[in-house]
């Protein structure tokens, strides 16, 4: 070869993008390139004259010249991996020589693991595709299909393989996806007919770069029959959604606050101050006072000047509900608990309170057995409905309220310790009207405008003799008494004027009884006496009249009478204190 040619050909070879080296016969680096020399991490001077293996150990270029075979392969120089071949060089039927071409395989390295991650991808989509439960089916712009899941194939009852390449009426007759896939438009909710079956379909188009491609057909409800189900389930959680809706609306508001609770007594105003402390914690508030005195009010008061004034205020009257019932009352119960049970079960009233406030009135006249259980659920804050094993984590704040003598029913064996000591956390304690010096015609007044707004009657006042009556008398009843008077005297009278004769009778016999005779105080001590006698016995007896009389050894009609006459019938204290 001339020396021009050498000289233009190891230009060429210096200009390379790849890597060159030949070795001798002799095993020794005769050529060397820049690119090589990089590689190498020497400089081609250092290189030249060199064993090929002290150059590169793993570079395999003697097994070609021993050899006499080409070959290709990658190999790696440190982290670098490079992919080359590898030639031998014969002349005149002897090979004197060998030369490899390698370039650095890191991009391809790269595209190499870039390949393998798209297809683990396309692997899970494709199993992704073949466990949907329902079927899908994938045509192109022709209608031709060419993907369909197995689910779907065995629906139709066509094998997978017969099926993709074929034209998509030809597997179902009734198919729309050849339309769909031409005309661009989507059809949801489609019923069409599947093998004598009604099924929902939709069909979507398939778009690439704003092209149609095809389009995707998928099998909503393989028989209709299983959408009327499923909005039958619709229909019932919708149900109760309006059942709850209108129970915790029933219960969501609270109706009196403490600007409710009227009087300038000493002992409300230190009463209300207690009651406004205990509002601001989270713990359990035990009310207690006669019954009249208002202890409601508070409690709605309490609530309403809590952090839960926005939730749930829900009322239960422990000694109101049968004890039969009182259980599924308070902890709810599961649809089939037992005979009669609502459809679909029903909340309790602690679930109801939930994140609210559960106000535990007449605390006093819960069952024992019913005690453990509503002890459980302020100790553990969790309840369980009857007829269920599953338990649900609470949120309330209880208030209970009492008229009775606690510690006597302890020691009688009538309340448990346990649940008392539970419940008397911050005690309030209600101070009856007598103990509210000046606040009786304070209340009389509110009482009276109270009447006018509601009954539509003119304002009542109280003549001097009522305003004397009214003083004196002691009140056993408390604000309750004081509002039946006072509702019964408004619907009476005849002027502006409330006279002693529109009072109860009780009342008009204390007052002609202080206006003739000395004896007064003890007339009205007596009348206050028997009136909290047949309080007393109505209590006990939980309001069986009958009972209630043979405990006061007088007749029943007797009772009525007595009754009627002490203002024991009807009437509600609701609204003051």
């Amino acid at each position: 070869m001339e020396s021009k040619q050498i000289i233009e050909l190891d230009q060429v070879f210096q200009a390379a993008k790849a890597g060159i080296i030949v070795i001798n016969d002799q095993e020794n680096v005769c050529y060397c390139n820049p690119v090589a020399a990089e590689s190498v991490g020497l400089s081609a001077k250092d290189i030249l004259g060199k064993k090929i293996k002290e150059v590169i150990p793993n570079f395999k270029l003697r097994s070609v010249f021993h050899d006499g075979e080409a070959n290709a392969e990658h190999f790696f120089m440190g982290e670098r991996m490079f992919i080359t071949n590898r030639s031998p060089i014969n002349h005149a039927g002897e090979t004197v020589g060998a030369v490899a071409v390698f370039q650095d395989g890191s991009e391809l390295q790269s595209a190499v693991a870039r390949l393998d991650t798209m297809q683990n991808s396309l692997t899970g989509l494709e199993s992704i595709f073949e466990q949907a439960y329902d079927g899908v089916m994938v045509v192109d712009c022709a209608g031709v299909v060419t993907r369909i899941t197995k689910s779907y194939c065995r629906f139709l009852n066509i094998e997978q393989e017969k099926a993709i390449g074929r034209h998509c009426t030809e597997i179902l007759p009734t198919s729309r996806m050849h339309i769909v896939a031409q005309t661009g438009q989507a059809e949801i909710g489609e019923v069409m007919d599947i093998n004598g079956k009604e099924a929902m379909v939709m069909r979507l188009p398939l778009r690439e770069e704003g092209k149609l491609i095809g389009a995707v057909g998928k099998v909503m409800f393989r028989d209709v029959q299983d959408l009327r189900t499923l909005a039958e389930k619709l229909d019932l959680l919708e149900n109760k959604l309006k059942f709850y809706e209108k129970e915790l609306k029933h219960y969501q508001k609270y109706r009196y606050t403490f600007s409710n609770i009227i009087g300038k007594s000493q002992s409300i105003i230190r009463t209300k101050v207690l009651a406004e402390k205990a509002s601001l914690g989270k713990s359990t508030v035990l009310l207690r006072g006669e019954s009249g005195t208002g202890k409601e009010l508070f409690a709605h008061a309490i609530h309403a000047a809590s952090t839960r004034h926005d939730q749930p205020f829900v009322r239960v009257n422990c000694g109101a509900i049968p004890a039969e019932l009182l259980e599924a009352e308070l902890f709810g119960y599961e649809e089939g608990a037992f005979t009669g049970a609502k459809k679909g079960g029903k909340p309790g009233k602690f679930e109801l309170a939930n994140r609210g406030t559960i106000f535990l009135d007449e605390i006093g006249d819960l069952p024992l057995v019913m005690q453990a259980k509503v002890l459980r659920i302020l100790q553990e804050k969790e309840v369980e409905r009857v007829g269920s094993n599953r338990l649900q984590q609470l949120d309330i704040r209880v208030i209970a309220a009492t008229h009775r003598d606690l510690e006597k029913m302890i020691e009688a064996g009538e309340f448990r310790r346990d649940l008392y000591y539970r419940l008397n956390v911050f005690t309030v304690t209600i101070p009856p009207l007598r103990d509210r010096e000046g606040d009786v015609l304070l209340l009389s007044e509110k009482l009276l405008t109270k009447f006018q707004r509601e009954l539509g009657s003119s304002l009542r006042k109280l003549d001097r003799w009522v305003v004397e009556l009214f003083q004196l008398y002691a009140w056993p009843g408390n604000v309750r008494e004081l509002q039946n008077a006072l509702e019964r005297a408004t619907n009476v009278a005849e002027g502006d004027v409330i006279h002693l004769s529109d009072l109860p009778l009780y009342l008009q016999d204390l007052e002609g009884k202080r206006a003739n005779t000395s004896l007064q105080p003890l007339a009205l001590e007596l009348a206050e006496a028997e009136r909290r006698a047949i309080l007393k016995a109505l209590k006990t007896t939980r309001g069986n009249k009958t009972q209630a009389a043979e405990i006061l050894g007088i007749h029943r009609t007797n009772l009525y009478r007595k009754m009627e006459k002490y203002g024991l019938v009807g009437g509600d204290s609701e609204g003051f204190a």
